[in-house]
């Protein structure tokens, strides 16, 4: 085999085939996407032409001005990864220096990096809350973000609507909307308000000082308002305004109501299509329905909508109830429903059967500290639905992503949460104990395992520096159960083959800490 028909070449050359795919479907010069790329006008023809490899920040670039919904991505990884098993055959390094953070174009400006935009029904009532993580790509400070709220009750017939917007018009005072930026509370001004639409300029500043997004900076914003059912449609709907690199819709109702839901994506430049992938569905532990659409691939100016119905309510005019119609019986969900419901991964997926990748520190710092923020703020959820008198430990794994980052809680109230990223347990003493332990992957069992009663782990700091912990006893317990999940292995593996898995129902020990003598 010659070295041009190897599959590092094929692949490489199927990556300029995609790249120059769409640099011709865009309509772009190689001079003019390069401009936009901000690289010399040579760069681009000498990748095109294949006389230079393609990088990853090349590539970053590339995705991020073409568009191409991940296709040119997805032909740099295929490379990438051929190209780093083939050079680490020969003792070669395997990849390049990894790029910190994704590529913006100059004078991108504001930019969303993860919303989570969720709409509640509460006692007939809906509660909007939006979370938005920002980074200033610009070079001004950002000093005020604009945010809007429309209201459609009858989005299939607009005469009806504007007639019922009139009568009922939309209120600032009932909407009672707050908002925060990093926790310190947003001052806000009305910019137009109309019977069913308002905006209004939420302000980086408050009564007691400003606080601006300067450039390079990050921060969340969360805003929250409230609205009646009279005032409300079947749909909740964001448009995508702003460079968005992570978008979440999230829908709740009480599961009496047996809600349906669906949803819809349009655009400039097409109809209405349903959503290219799948709306997912989980029980809350207190009855509550939650569906939810994630995407890391939204398009500026896209709309993306949920729209329902419900089965287990009085159709809209009836004056009672059809024959055939029961109240549908509340059925208490099982403790790994709940979990699940948190956005725990459960036992069966294969995530949790496979070795997790470290981080390579500092480069990927910014990732590492967003997984240590979503396993935190995860562990806040589990903790409001069990108490946990002897620890609590969460693994990236358990949250679908595959790194080396774990975040325990101790069981003392008043004790630091410890974080684990790129964990690995060096020394164990010979002593050991039997314990029953618990995991959140199948939280309705509970199993006995056999570990050591101390362990002395390295870790990393976020800036690369090493780490070593001694851990005892049930911290000892705590951080080894976490590493087994980032290494692919649940507590399962460590149990004498023919012990049993305690039911809850059975398990005696719940709400008590584990004993030592």
């Amino acid at each position: 085999m010659t070295t041009s028909d190897s599959p590092v070449q094929r692949a490489s050359e199927a990556f300029v085939a995609e790249f120059a795919r769409w640099r011709i479907d865009r309509g772009m010069s190689k001079k003019q996407l390069a401009a936009a790329m901000g690289f010399d006008a040579s760069y681009v023809s000498h990748v095109e032409a294949r006389r230079h490899r393609p990088t990853e920040d090349f590539a970053r670039r590339a995705e991020a001005i073409l568009q191409s919904g991940g296709a040119i991505w997805q032909r740099y990884k295929e490379y990438d990864e051929l190209r780093a098993t083939a050079r680490s055959r020969v003792g070669l390094p395997g990849r390049d220096p990894p790029v910190p953070d994704q590529w913006l174009p100059p004078g991108t400006g504001l930019v969303v990096e993860r919303e989570t935009a969720r709409l509640s029904y509460v006692d007939g009532r809906y509660r909007c809350t939006v979370r938005r993580a920002l980074y200033n790509a610009g070079t001004e400070p950002v000093t005020r973000y604009l945010v809007r709220i429309s209201v459609d009750r009858y989005p299939d017939d607009p005469a009806r609507s504007n007639r019922h917007h009139r009568d009922h018009p939309m209120s600032w005072e009932e909407l009672a909307m707050v908002a925060s930026c990093a926790g310190e509370p947003m001052d806000w001004r009305s910019k137009t308000d109309r019977d069913a639409l308002k905006e209004a300029w939420l302000l980086f500043e408050n009564a007691q000082g400003r606080f601006p997004l300067y450039p390079g900076q990050r921060t969340t914003i969360a805003y929250s308002w409230h609205i009646s059912v009279e005032k409300w449609g079947h749909w909740f709907q964001r448009t995508v305004r702003l460079p968005t690199r992570q978008l979440t819709i999230e829908v709740e109702f009480p599961a009496r109501m047996r809600p349906v839901v669906w949803g819809v994506q349009t655009s400039l430049s097409a109809e209405e299509v349903p959503l290219r992938t799948p709306i997912t569905q989980e029980l809350s532990v207190d009855g509550r329905a939650v569906f939810s659409w994630h995407t890391e691939q939204a398009t500026l100016h896209d709309r993306y909508r949920l729209e329902w119905r419900f089965r287990g309510t009085r159709p809209e005019g009836a004056v009672e109830q059809p024959d055939d119609w029961e109240e549908p019986p509340f059925v208490q969900p099982a403790s790994s429903d709940a979990m699940r419901a948190a956005g725990v991964i459960q036992r069966g997926d294969a995530g949790l059967d496979r070795p997790v990748r470290h981080l390579d520190l500092p480069g990927e710092s910014a990732r590492a500290e967003d997984v240590v923020g979503q396993l935190s703020t995860a562990l806040d959820r589990i903790e409001a639905l069990h108490p946990f008198v002897k620890g609590v430990g969460l693994a990236a794994p358990q949250l679908g992503a595959g790194l080396a980052v774990a975040v325990i809680r101790p069981a003392e109230p008043d004790a630091a949460q410890i974080v684990l990223i790129n964990p690995k347990v060096v020394a164990e003493s010979g002593d050991a104990d039997e314990q029953f332990e618990g995991c959140l992957s199948f939280f309705d069992v509970r199993g006995l395992v056999r570990r050591p009663l101390k362990i002395t782990v390295q870790s990393q700091r976020l800036d690369g520096t090493t780490v070593t912990t001694v851990f005892e006893r049930a911290l000892a317990r705590l951080v080894a159960h976490e590493i087994d999940h980032l290494d692919g292995r649940l507590y399962l593996d460590r149990m004498e083959h023919d012990a049993p898995l305690v039911p809850t129902t059975e398990y005696r020990q719940t709400g008590k800490p584990w004993r030592y003598a």
